[in-house]
């Protein structure tokens, strides 16, 4: 069960009050998100708990099905998953809807776009790090797991932030800053053989169907989507009717592109379908379309200065040919096992509508060229670098541009009515989906590009013209800037180890054996300072035995003495894997000792005897 975050009650000042005075991490926790997308984020729960809960009884009944062999019993119970299976069609599509509304509370645009694609944010339960992490404190490090109740209150603080980021650049650095403290936790504590024990809860992002594993790596990979995500909503929400908008818009969907490919190929084997290496790359490319038709729209927002420049046009009908090209791979990609069982109908839909668009826009700017545009100019360009023509056994010499103002109008004509056929199919795709059709900017933008090249289809179309009309051919795609997959910067969010207190350096007693994977027990005193101190912005890594005090002599009986192997990664700023050390009942300073009468004969071990 999901606890509803309560977002204007009593508690949401206060809690807003306690998280600003934690630190300046907590200055990317939105307090006007539990406000003005209260409503939302509480629908989306109640959402997630009916279908967990619709779930849950299909899987009851499934199993009752499979265990009785009473035909009567079987009916009803068909009858029943059957109802089951409706109630969870609808509970998707109701949260398919909500899906598609996270860009409702962008800015206002001085002119029309077409909507982008955001991606809403996976959701957690709370989570109480306290009982597993004083439990490691007290056990394998030695140290009274009370006395860290403010670092944990901290790290649960830290967390809980991060279920509202801001949409801005502050929320992802309070995304980014809790990745890097789950690192910092993951080299401290966890090891093959030891993790957490803490169950993590994430629910689908896609689908709403939770999913829970105890390893720190499903709690890591959820926040870097969730990074991705908010990339995506800031991209979404940008006003695209001015160079700067488009510009951080590319920058926006690039960095969520790069995101979902880091993690694709950092973490695998998740337990949900949205972080699948499948549903994972269809996101990335996604994203990287919606990079290139906010591109091709700051190309068109300069286009105005030059309406018949016959050369700026053709770039822009090569331009919308790769928008369409990118968004006609994603469609594919939508379409196919296992990305369609689980992608929203209303996602694939509109990158559908948006490759016939765009598609029918590369059409009509090779129709504005080749009429408005002198021959001269069109003449500068090769045709088979704007144009696929086809093959014919008669032009030997490759296709020609018509050279003739009458035939220069006949095939723009050709291009405009491509333009229009495709812009009415994207019109009739519009219609065909419930929740496109209350997108009325999407509709309004479909009719003024259906508009436009009507008009210009009307002043070409002569009375006399009884002529059959040229095939026009496709245009070649084309762009001069392909977007980038720019992979996070943690670099550049700075924490501070919340647990530094915990075993903090090398203390008097311990004993350093290896440096940087190399034993260094025989080295002087000298070689190891100066290898400590040649360290630089790589790091270096320790490997440091500590002895533990024992209540009877070393040299009682077949005792041995504990030993804790302590592994020190200044480069993550944590405490990596303990490799365990090899004990004898000797002290380690026997070691030396006998290293010097074993000199000789080449070896160096520690004795086994004393």
């Amino acid at each position: 069960m999901i606890p509803e975050e309560r977002r204007d009650g009593p508690g949401a000042g206060e809690e807003s009050t306690q998280l600003q005075a934690a630190g300046s991490v907590r200055k990317g926790y939105d307090t006007v998100v539990q406000t003005q997308c209260g409503r939302l984020q509480s629908r989306r729960a109640r959402i997630h708990q009916q279908i967990n809960k619709e779930l849950r009884m299909r899987t009851g009944a499934e199993n009752l099905y499979r265990a009785t062999s009473n035909a009567r019993v079987r009916e009803t119970v068909a009858l029943e998953l059957s109802y089951v299976n409706s109630s969870l069609q609808l509970l998707k599509e109701e949260l398919e809807e909500l899906n598609c509304s996270v860009d409702t509370a962008g800015p206002e645009r001085e002119g029309i776009a077409v909507p982008m694609i955001p991606l809403g944010l996976k959701e957690t339960k709370e989570l109480d790090w306290s009982p597993a992490l004083k439990e490691l404190i007290s056990g394998h490090f030695g140290e009274d797991g009370t006395s860290y109740e403010t670092e944990i209150r901290e790290l649960t603080d830290l967390r809980q932030a991060t279920r509202t980021p801001s949409r801005s650049e502050v929320g992802l650095e309070l995304l980014m800053a809790y990745y890097n403290q789950l690192c910092l936790l993951d080299a401290r504590f966890v090891t093959p053989a030891r993790s957490l024990g803490l169950l993590f809860h994430w629910y689908d992002s896609l689908t709403g169907v939770p999913a829970q594993q105890r390893t720190l790596a499903f709690e890591k990979g959820s926040v870097l989507f969730n990074i991705g995500a908010l990339h995506t909503q800031i991209g979404a929400r940008q006003d695209r009717s001015c160079p700067e908008g488009t510009s951080r818009a590319v920058e926006a969907f690039q960095r969520a592109a790069g995101a979902f490919s880091h993690l694709r190929e950092k973490f695998s084997r998740a337990p949900s379908p949205d972080m699948s290496p499948a549903s994972l790359s269809m996101l990335e490319q996604l994203m990287t379309a919606q990079a290139q038709e906010c591109f091709f729209e700051g190309l068109l927002l300069q286009a105005p200065a030059a309406p018949h420049d016959c050369l700026a046009q053709l770039r822009l009908a090569q331009e919308a040919a790769q928008v369409a090209a990118q968004y006609e791979l994603v469609h594919r990609t939508m379409a196919q096992p296992p990305v369609c069982n689980y992608a929203p109908f209303a996602w694939t839909t509109l990158v559908h509508v948006k490759a016939k668009h765009f598609r029918a826009l590369a059409h009509h700017h090779a129709a504005v060229a080749l009429c408005d545009g002198p021959p001269a100019e069109a003449a500068c360009l090769a045709p088979e670098q704007v144009f696929l023509w086809p093959l014919a056994p008669s032009e030997p010499q490759g296709p020609v541009l018509p050279q003739e103002q009458e035939e220069r109008r006949k095939l723009g004509k050709a291009h405009l009515k491509r333009a229009i056929l495709g812009q009415e199919e994207a019109l009739r795709l519009h219609a065909v989906g419930r929740a496109l059709r209350r997108v009325d900017l999407l509709q309004a933008v479909l009719g003024q590009a259906l508009r436009r090249s009507l008009t210009r289809y009307s002043e070409l179309d002569l009375e006399d013209d009884f002529f059959e009309a040229t095939e026009a051919p496709d245009i070649q795609p084309k762009t001069h800037r392909r977007p980038e997959v720019r992979a996070p910067s943690f670099s550049r969010v700075k924490v501070t180890d919340i647990f530094h207190r915990l075993a903090a350096g090398l203390q008097e007693g311990d004993y350093i054996v290896s440096v940087n994977g190399q034993p260094c027990k025989w080295w002087k005193h000298g070689e190891v300072v100066a290898q400590l101190k040649g360290v630089g912005d790589e790091g270096v890594s320790l490997q440091v035995v500590t002895l533990l005090p024992s209540a009877e002599p070393p040299s009682t009986g077949d005792r041995r003495p504990a030993l804790r192997g302590l592994l020190r990664n200044q480069k993550e700023c944590g405490w990596g894997t303990p490799v365990p050390a090899q004990a004898s009942p000797r002290p380690l300073l026997g070691w030396s000792r006998k290293a010097k009468r074993d000199k000789a004969a080449g070896r160096l071990s520690p004795a086994s005897q004393p």
